[in-house]
């Protein structure tokens, strides 16, 4: 009798704890990667990509307190940031759906309802039923013959009020799985999260540095108009001396109008990237007007730029994070397909008072109860859990080779980034060295036209090679540091691993 009882128990273990069918997920390990990143060396005076690690607020690095307290708002302001959350908040809501299957299902009801039964249903059976007595009915009560018992064709009341319960016993891990899919579908919603953080960090320094980079280009025309208007004053006096032809100051005053005709596209490009920061920050158009409409300077590269190592990748960046979850949830699935294909056991009951009058809810002799197993095999199913469980494995593999394209696209994003960021240094060395010489042509051409030795074309050309040279040079130096902000984007942003509280309770 104990050896039965011990093994009536463990059979009643087995049954409620279960198996679990379906492949097992297992993290993808990254199929290449290289050693290091293949950083080209640089001049000394050239910021040096290094493998050391990063700070998780990158954006310090540009040494620029007024950006830095922009992407310190931008986690709890960015309306992107707050979709996400509230994506995230949803996955996990859909989790304790899932999770809900773990449990049995319990339901109160109560009814009443006004009934009557019909003489030539079922109760007129009754008449041919073997064994009663003459003058009574199948029931043992008096009747007429075969017509059945009056009082069970007259109308009546009743009265119940109870419960039912199921429990479905996961006995080959159907919810199981179902739970490991919802629960990976909460990592990728986070990863999501995470990486729509690093975009937008990266959207606000850009913008950051083109708004510095274009005021900084508002700064040069306006010089450079300041000297085109300095020899028009000069060729006018020359003019008026008779020293010089009319031909000149025509040149010198187009040349006035040709410059100034730059601002306006220059001052449109500023006020929309205020307005795109303003965006990313969930303002309101022109609300950073004040704030960002002082010039300052170009946010300056480091000297060393903490990049990391490649083998680090597939942890840092939210986006193969994410691949690597949704491939953990349709492995996930495919277990869910494949305990379909099995037996499904269920344990119900329910209990209830009913009775013919009200009072009778009082009474516990009016109770009743049901309770047992029940057990549901698929025997035909139109092939539809064979083209289910195919599907699953279909996403499977499609989970997999993105998974295998994302890593791919990483690392090449990380390569062009690193040759972009050290080829653009190397063009500033050069475009400073053009604006070096062109300032001392554009001396040297004013000096001899003073003296009377070179016409003023040659003061023209000197004027806008040295404009176009400065333009240049402002638009290299934006760049680097743009480049920069680009080659963390494709590190994965500071890799932080906690969001900031203000972007979890803004819901």
């Amino acid at each position: 009798m104990p050896r039965k009882r011990a093994l009536l128990g463990i059979a009643i273990c087995l049954l409620v704890t279960g198996c679990t069918v379906g492949p097992d997920f297992e993290r993808p390990a990254p199929w290449w990667s290289p050693a290091s990143w293949g950083t080209e060396p640089s001049a000394a005076k050239l910021s040096q990509a290094v493998p050391e690690p990063v700070d998780p607020q990158w954006w310090k690095l540009l040494d620029d307190p007024l950006l830095t307290s922009l992407e310190t708002r931008l986690a709890g302001a960015n309306l992107d940031m707050r979709l996400a959350t509230i994506r995230l908040a949803e996955a996990r809501a859909q989790l304790g759906v899932v999770e809900s299957a773990r449990f049995p299902s319990i339901n109160g009801n109560a009814s009443y309802t006004r009934q009557q039964q019909s003489r030539e249903g079922v109760l007129a059976l009754q008449s041919s039923n073997p064994g009663p007595t003459p003058g009574t009915n199948a029931n043992g009560q008096s009747g007429q013959g075969g017509v059945p018992n009056s009082r069970l064709t007259q109308p009546f009341d009743l009265f119940q009020y109870g419960f039912d319960a199921s429990w479905e016993l996961d006995f080959w891990g159907r919810v199981a799985r179902g739970v490991e899919s919802a629960g990976a579908q909460v990592t990728a919603s986070a990863e999501t999260r995470r990486d729509t953080l690093v975009t937008a960090s990266a959207e606000l320094a850009r913008a950051y540095i083109q708004l510095r980079g274009t005021q900084r280009k508002l700064d040069i025309t306006r010089q450079n108009l300041a000297t085109a208007r300095q020899s028009l004053r000069l060729t006018q006096e020359r003019a008026a001396g008779g020293v010089t032809t009319d031909l000149d100051v025509a040149n010198a005053a187009a040349e006035v109008e040709a410059t100034a005709a730059l601002l306006p596209a220059l001052e449109a490009q500023q006020a929309q990237l205020v307005n795109a920061i303003s965006f990313l920050l969930g303002e309101q158009p022109r609300a950073l007007e004040v704030q960002l409409a002082a010039p300052r300077a170009i946010p300056a590269v480091p000297p060393r730029v903490p990049v990391g190592v490649p083998s680090e990748l597939a942890r840092r960046r939210p986006d193969i994070r994410q691949a690597e979850a949704q491939l953990h949830s349709a492995t996930a699935d495919v277990g869910v397909a494949v305990a379909d294909f099995y037996p499904r056991f269920m344990l119900s009951g329910s209990g209830a008072i009913q009775g013919l009058q009200f009072h009778n809810l009082a009474d516990w002799q009016a109770h009743t109860y049901a309770f047992g197993p029940s057990v549901t095999l698929p025997i035909f199913e139109g092939g539809r859990l064979t083209r289910t469980l195919e599907f699953r494995k279909a996403q499977q593999q499609e989970a997999a080779v993105t998974y295998q394209r994302t890593l791919l696209a990483a690392l090449h994003d990380v390569d062009n980034a690193l040759t972009a960021y050290g080829t653009e240094q190397r063009r500033r060395a050069r475009l400073e060295a053009v604006v070096t010489q062109t300032t001392r042509a554009l001396a040297l051409a004013r000096m001899r036209y003073e003296q009377g030795v070179a016409d003023f074309l040659q003061v023209l050309i000197a004027q806008r090679n040295q404009l176009t040279a400065e333009q240049d040079l402002a638009d290299s130096t934006a760049a680097v540091s743009t480049n920069l902000v680009q080659l963390y984007k494709a590190l994965g942003g500071g890799w932080e691993t906690e969001l900031p509280e203000q972007a979890q309770a803004k819901l």
